[in-house]
């Protein structure tokens, strides 16, 4: 019987280097969907509270860390 895993939603198109990035009147969001082995979803949406492009993609790429920290995810 095999384990069931935690997983995040991370559709990367390499083309586009704002995945999962939003920007809601100025300022960067980032939302993500997180899969649960009991078959539920928890859709994700922080407010990165920045306006700076460069930070928001920062800012994503910490939180991804801490959410695979968080579930267990392994890469």
């Amino acid at each position: 019987m095999s384990k069931q895993q935690t997983k995040i939603a991370l559709r990367i198109n390499d083309d586009n280097v704002n995945h999962h990035l939003w920007n809601i009147r100025g300022v960067w969001w980032c939302h993500v969907t997180v899969h649960k082995p009991d078959a539920t979803a928890e859709r994700l949406r922080f407010s990165l509270k920045t306006r700076d492009l460069n930070k928001a993609r920062s800012l994503r790429d910490r939180i991804f860390a801490d959410i695979q920290r968080h579930f267990g995810i392994t890469a």
